[in-house]
């Protein structure tokens, strides 16, 4: 039986001035925008995230609900 090649997780992420999450960086190294990161998570790419549509219809990232406060996405450390 084939192992299944390890998710990548977040580990870091980049805020613009207002504060939004604007890019992520991965266990690998790699860094991707935030719409890049959308599309990685749909196709299971990466671990312990999730994508929605949020009140303002659009769609938007979010940590899997692990009761953590930690690991998620806004209180990541930040990178430049």
């Amino acid at each position: 039986m084939q192992q299944e090649p390890s998710k990548e997780q977040v580990v870091a992420v980049q805020k613009n001035g207002d504060g939004d999450i604007v890019k992520l960086k991965l266990t690998s190294g790699k860094i991707v925008d935030y719409k890049t990161a959308q599309a990685m998570v749909k196709n299971n790419e990466i671990d312990n995230l999730n994508v929605f549509r949020g009140r303002d219809g659009e769609e938007h990232l979010r940590s899997n609900p692990d009761g953590r406060e930690d690991n998620n996405l806004d209180n990541l450390p930040t990178f430049e």
